[in-house]
């Protein structure tokens, strides 16, 4: 039972040290990266926010890892991630190798089994985000997409003079409404 709250008084300044050093290199490097690496944008933005966090628990923590080691994992995760971002804006073709497209997943009043299907989405839950969005009776709903990030889009009718025109980057497929 003993080192139950605390090893040592170097431990803790160890900790407070690094940690305000590695804070502010950290929001140092996010700023000159800019606003895309926090964002939660693609599949990869939010693997490196996750891996951002994770990298700088250990740098504050793990006494085998110094600050500059851990500076240095950050800044690779940033470039990797800057990097990924700079080459799927450039090219179609690997933007859609790293990323999901966005699906329809409801129109005009029918859910769209299949894409619910591949998306592994629940009729309750296009419900329940239709709801949040002030939409009590399907037929209010133009249509319903999942984003790339997993956040719900919902079309209301009446919203939009041609809906596929705000749709033209949605995944349509061989999806059949029923």
């Amino acid at each position: 039972m003993e080192n139950i709250f605390i090893n040592n008084w170097d431990s803790i300044l160890r900790t407070v040290v690094i940690g305000i050093l590695a804070y502010f290199s950290l929001i140092l490097m996010l700023r000159i990266s800019g606003k895309r690496t926090l964002s939660q944008m693609k599949e990869f933005d939010f693997i490196v926010t996750v891996a951002l966090g994770s990298t700088l628990a250990t740098v504050l923590l793990n006494k085998n890892v110094a600050l500059l080691e851990g500076v240095t994992a950050l800044g690779l995760l940033i470039i990797l991630q800057y990097s990924l971002a700079a080459a799927s804006v450039r090219s179609a073709r690997f933007s859609k190798l790293i990323s999901s497209e966005p699906r329809l997943i409801f129109f005009k009043g029918s859910f769209l089994w299949e894409a619910l299907k591949k998306e592994r989405v629940t009729e309750a839950e296009v419900r329940s985000v239709l709801r949040s969005q002030g939409v009590s009776d399907l037929q209010d709903a133009e249509a319903v997409v999942i984003e790339s990030n997993g956040q719900f889009s919902v079309l209301k009718k009446g919203s939009l003079n041609d809906p596929s025109s705000s749709l033209s980057n949605v995944k349509w497929g061989d999806i059949q409404a029923t």
